[in-house]
């Protein structure tokens, strides 16, 4: 099955490699000025790489990293890349597109195509290894030798971070199958996936997908992973969860730039808040979706959270985006929203106007009311 998965590049997949990608080169921006006066090193580790090229030629994520890397003077010189595949014919097609692709050769570190199973010797060498700053992307095709050990055997050095692919349909019948059980305990943790198992009984399928996500964050959080990140896919009729795409860091820049991407690549949006998810159903069947009004939602938290403060726009942001669904823009315009209806002083009052809307710049100050008895 998973050799059919690169027979035609879905859209889905096209989605999954533009967010890898473009979250590759913003972190790449951020993190190359910092290490050009030590090791002079970054590296991009793929440990599910697949053959390289769809079959209608589509470049998969491997070859777009590498074609970043190739386009950009600095980072050609900085980039290491481990790409790995346990199917022998992928790591061999992966190599042979490797090696056609134009300028390859002007690569300082020649990119490295490994054919071995993800467990536990790639494990026991990422955590005796000292990394430098690695952004590491795995994408199994189901969930076999995806773990916290995993994972935290990358996030453990500075400036490591991970994107990892979570077969939820998959993942979700595997909690109560007795057959793959130290798969799940190596995902969620025992104690963990024990309580789970439990809780998950008798549950609706949207109460599933909520508990299993958390968890799964919750783990990650525990283990030193501060901030988690999923975005959905759903099927082609829009009425089913079928994976997610969850981006781990223990930085909160980090976090900040991937909300920005995935929001960007979200398929539905009400009053501008992405939903963080991707449906093939959006496009076709248009619903109106602003009879939600997460824009409110946020404004009313607004109100309540800093009532009777006084703080920077910037400020209000940082301290307030973490875990929920919006993204900086939303924050500007939930703000303007609230100074129209005179609910929130703004200083100064008097701001430049941008494409017919008031500007919030980062360091007005914003007064919230005090709460009413």
């Amino acid at each position: 099955m998973a050799s059919s998965f690169f027979e035609e590049q879905k859209e889905q997949s096209e989605i999954k490699a533009a967010i890898v990608a473009k979250y590759f080169w913003a972190w790449a921006k951020v993190i190359m000025p910092r290490v050009q006066k030590a090791d002079n090193k970054i590296a991009y580790i793929d440990l599910f790489a697949g053959p390289g090229r769809y079959k209608d030629g589509s470049s998969s994520t491997p070859l777009l990293i590498l074609e970043k890397a190739i386009a950009d003077p600095v980072m050609s010189k900085m980039l290491v890349t481990l790409f790995n595949d346990k199917d022998e014919a992928h790591a061999e097609s992966l190599q042979a597109a490797i090696n056609a692709l134009p300028g390859v050769k002007t690569l300082t570190h020649e990119p490295h195509v490994n054919n071995q199973e993800v467990g536990e010797e790639i494990v026991k060498m990422f955590e005796q290894t000292k990394l430098v700053p690695t952004l590491c992307f795995v994408d199994p095709w189901g969930y076999k030798g995806l773990s916290l050990r995993l994972i935290n055997s990358v996030l453990k050095d500075w400036a490591c971070e991970c994107v990892f692919f979570f077969n939820y349909n998959r993942i979700n019948m595997g909690l109560t199958n007795p057959f793959v059980v130290e798969h799940m305990n190596a995902l969620f943790g025992e104690e963990r996936a024990n309580a789970l198992r439990t809780r998950l009984k008798g549950m609706s399928s949207e109460d599933r997908e909520l508990s299993i996500v958390e968890e799964l964050a919750k783990a990650l959080k525990v283990m030193g992973g501060k901030y988690v990140l999923p975005f959905a896919f759903t099927n082609d009729k829009g009425t089913r969860t079928t994976h997610h795409l969850i981006f781990v860091s223990k930085n909160v820049l980090g976090y900040k730039i991937m909300k920005d991407i995935m929001a960007g690549e979200s398929s539905r949006s009400s009053q501008g808040v992405a939903s963080f998810r991707y449906s093939p159903a959006d496009a076709r069947f248009p619903i109106l979706f602003d009879l939600a009004r997460p824009l409110d939602d946020l404004a009313g938290m607004l109100l309540k959270d800093f009532a009777g403060q006084t703080l920077a726009m910037q400020d209000i942001f940082e301290r307030h985006h973490v875990g929920k669904p919006y993204i900086e823009k939303n924050y500007k315009a939930a703000l303007r929203q609230l100074e129209a209806g005179g609910k929130i002083q703004v200083d100064p009052p008097k701001r430049p106007v941008r494409k017919g809307e008031v500007t919030f710049a980062p360091s007005v100050q914003v007064t919230f009311p005090a709460l009413r008895r």
